[in-house]
């Protein structure tokens, strides 16, 4: 690939779950390379994430999210090396912001003008690193008073998903925003979108993986493809409680309470022929979808009409009993391969298992840590390139 990007990604415990983890896989499956680094750790340690959302409280909650694994060592980093720095927000920024090594790394970006991208509470590093001072920026709205006392000027988010940019600085106020947060450090890398506005179906349930419905709809979302997500007798508006599915040394993987997703479409009116694509995330939906006549209706459409169809972890229970699998080779978590082999599938193991297939219009994936590979693939079938 001409001119390979690559990016620093600065993490830290209880850094908040979305925000570390969809633009590290969305970047990857964008073809740039992300190291994620924290202070203290080297690569293949992990730093414990935090879920948070507003739930009508006066204040947002907190829950235990992934366990994020880093691939690069802090203490190796040399800043000269990286085209551009995404700062996460949650709790870590609060520590962070006080790490002498942090403060001067993210100077070395401020002051080489490479891009940055920091969101909701990232920007007290910002803040703390003396970046912001008479520039344009926004943040959590709990962020202001700090970033005003640092001298920048302060931009009051007209909603949460709302980006602020100004010269090389790019500020967003929460993960609702990560389409456009991720779309804008894409375009300050000198990217490009190919193939953009395909429109594409996400078929969600209650207790689906988190972020195997979050990362490639906001990864598709950046790339400027119309995404619908639909529940079947849910509406617009409606939510999805989500599952954080991790491997922490059991026999099976751990289920924690992840964040609700919001619906945007209703299941009812769904037309398949209106869509470019279809993606079925994972988690524990797929067992009780894939019992729904309507589901696997809307499946087989999508099937037999030869459309990109990309299906991770649990949601190949969906194929399998929608009955589209039979001469089709694909992949699954390991736990589904019954369902696979009994559908008439070929089974392909997963090994490693980020490991991704395409057959013909087939993308399978076993797992989340596959996004990067299952996101490009799906990519490839739609016709959707970042270029840079």
């Amino acid at each position: 690939m001409a001119n390979q990007k690559r990016v620093l990604l600065l993490c830290g415990d209880y850094v908040e779950d979305y925000e570390v983890m969809v633009p590290f896989q969305a970047l990857l499956a964008y073809g740039v390379t992300v190291d994620a680094v924290c202070p203290g750790k080297k690569a293949g340690d992990v730093c414990r994430t935090a879920v948070h959302q507003l739930s009508g409280h006066q204040t947002y909650s907190e829950s235990r999210g992934h366990n994020f694994a880093l691939n690069a060592t802090f203490d190796e980093i040399e800043a000269t090396k990286y085209d551009g720095l995404v700062i996460p927000g949650g709790r870590a920024p609060e520590y962070l912001a006080m790490n002498e090594s942090v403060l001067d790394l993210v100077k070395s970006f401020a002051n080489s003008k490479k891009p940055i991208a920091s969101i909701c509470h990232g920007q007290l590093i910002l803040a703390a690193a003396d970046v912001v001072r008479g520039r344009k920026c926004t943040a959590f709205p709990a962020v202001k008073p700090v970033l005003l006392a640092a001298g920048a000027h302060w931009e009051e988010p007209e909603t949460m998903a709302s980006c602020t940019v100004d010269g090389n600085l790019i500020t967003g106020p929460t993960y609702e925003g990560h389409p456009e947060f991720i779309r804008l450090f894409v375009k300050a890398l000198g990217g490009s979108i190919v193939g953009s506005g395909k429109r594409i179906l996400f078929l969600c349930g209650d207790f689906m993986e988190d972020y195997e419905v979050m990362v490639p709809f906001q990864s598709l979302q950046a790339l400027e493809c119309h995404v619908d997500a639909v529940c079947p007798k849910k509406k617009a508006g409606d939510k999805c409680p989500t599952a954080v599915h991790d491997f922490e040394g059991d026999q099976t993987y751990s289920e924690k309470p992840g964040h609700d997703f919001a619906l945007n479409a209703n299941f009812e009116s769904v037309d398949a022929s209106s869509y470019d694509g279809l993606v079925i995330p994972g988690g524990r939906a797929p067992e009780y979808l894939a019992l729904d006549d309507a589901v696997v209706k809307l499946v087989k459409e999508f099937m037999e009409s030869k459309k990109p169809v990309a299906s991770i972890c649990h949601g190949q229970q969906i194929l399998s009993a929608a009955g589209v699998l039979k001469g089709k080779k694909c992949t699954a978590y390991p736990a589904v391969k019954l369902n696979v082999v009994l559908g008439g599938g070929t089974w392909l193991e997963p090994e490693p298992i980020d490991r991704c297939f395409t057959d013909g219009h087939l993308v399978t994936g076993a797992a989340w840590p596959g996004h990067p590979e299952f996101i490009s693939q799906f990519m490839a079938l739609l016709g959707v390139l970042v270029k840079f």
